[in-house]
C-alpha cells in the first residue's frame, strides 16, 4: 500500500522499532502491511485527529538528519513515511491524520546472521511493499526493491556478513583443552588432552576418559559440549588424590 493515488501525500521521517510481533511505533503500537496507520486520540472529547490544540497525532520529522541528532536511528529502523489526511505543520515536523511507510533503512546490527534467519525477516518486512536500505559502515545499500525484489549489492553484503558469523561460529565451536563436556549419565569432565581421534578428559577431577572425539558435539539448545547417546566411554585410569600426589613427590 502507498497513500491513495488521488492524494499527494507529505513525506516526512520517521524510526520503527522491530520485534518478533513485526514493526512497530516508539509506544509499541503495531504498524500493518497494507493497511494505513490511522491515528487516535485518548483525550476524552478529541474526535477530530489531529488537533491543533492537542498533541495527537502520528508525528515525522522534516529531515532524517533531524532524527539521527536526536539518537532516535541508532539500532532502529528508520526511514520515508507517507502522511496524509488532517496534516498540522511544525517547526521540525508534522502531526498527521493517517500515514503508511514509504521506504525503510535498516541498520546491519538488526539483520539476523543466519541465512535461514535473513529470509524470514526480510519476507515479513517486504510485506509492506517498501523499498528496503541497509545501513552500513560505508553508508546505505539497497537490498529490496518494490517491483522487482533483491538487489544484488544488498545480498552481497548479508552474504559475507552471514558468511563471517559462521565462520567465527564454526572456529568457536572447535573443542580445545579446559573445556567441559557433559558425559551423559555421569557428570560434567574437564578436556585434558585431546588429537584428531580422541578427546581424553578428567572426570571428577580424578577418572581420565576416553572418548572418540567424532562422539563429543555440540548441544545447541543446552549451549555446552556433551557425548552422543550410546558414546564408548573408556575409563583408562584414575588419578590419586591431590594431598597423595604431593606426598609422592
Amino acid at each position: 500500500m502507498t497513500a491513495p493515488d488521488y492524494i499527494f501525500p507529505v513525506i516526512g521521517y520517521r524510526v520503527w522499532q522491530w520485534d518478533a510481533e513485526g514493526l512497530k511505533s516508539l509506544n509499541g503500537i503495531g504498524w500493518h502491511p497494507g493497511i494505513a496507520f490511522t491515528a487516535e486520540c485518548r483525550t476524552q472529547g478529541c474526535n477530530e485527529v489531529p488537533r491543533s490544540d492537542c498533541t495527537c497525532g502520528i508525528y515525522a520529522s522534516k529531515s532524517l538528519d533531524h532524527l539521527r541528532q536526536l539518537g532516535y536511528t541508532e539500532n532502529r529502523i528508520h526511514g520515508e513515511v507517507c502522511l496524509w489526511g488532517t496534516v498540522i505543520e511544525h517547526e521540525d515536523g508534522w502531526r498527521a491524520q493517517l500515514a503508511y511507510p514509504k521506504n525503510f533503512i535498516v541498520p546491519l546490527s538488526l539483520v539476523p546472521f543466519d541465512m535461514s534467519g535473513v529470509e524470514s525477516w526480510l519476507a515479513t518486512l517486504a510485506a509492506y511493499g517498501c523499498d528496503i536500505f541497509l545501513l552500513g559502515e560505508t553508508g546505505t545499500v539497497p537490498l529490496w526493491r518494490t517491483g522487482s525484489g533483491v538487489e544484488t549489492n544488498g545480498l552481497g553484503l548479508l552474504v559475507q556478513r552471514c558468511s563471517a558469523w559462521y565462520a567465527h561460529q564454526s572456529e568457536q565451536r572447535q573443542i580445545k583443552r579446559g573445556d567441559r563436556v557433559a558425559v551423559l549419565g555421569h557428570g560434567i569432565a574437564v578436556v585434558e588432552r585431546l588429537d584428531n581421534d580422541i578427546v581424553q578428559a578428567v572426570l571428577g577431577g580424578r577418572s581420565v576418559l576416553r572418548i572418540e572425539r567424532k562422539e563429543v558435539v555440540w548441544d545447541e539448545r543446552n549451549m555446552r559440549w556433551e557425548t552422543a547417546r550410546g558414546a564408548v566411554i573408556r575409563l583408562t585410569a584414575r588419578k590419586p588424590p591431590h594431598d597423595v600426589r604431593m606426598r609422592l613427590a
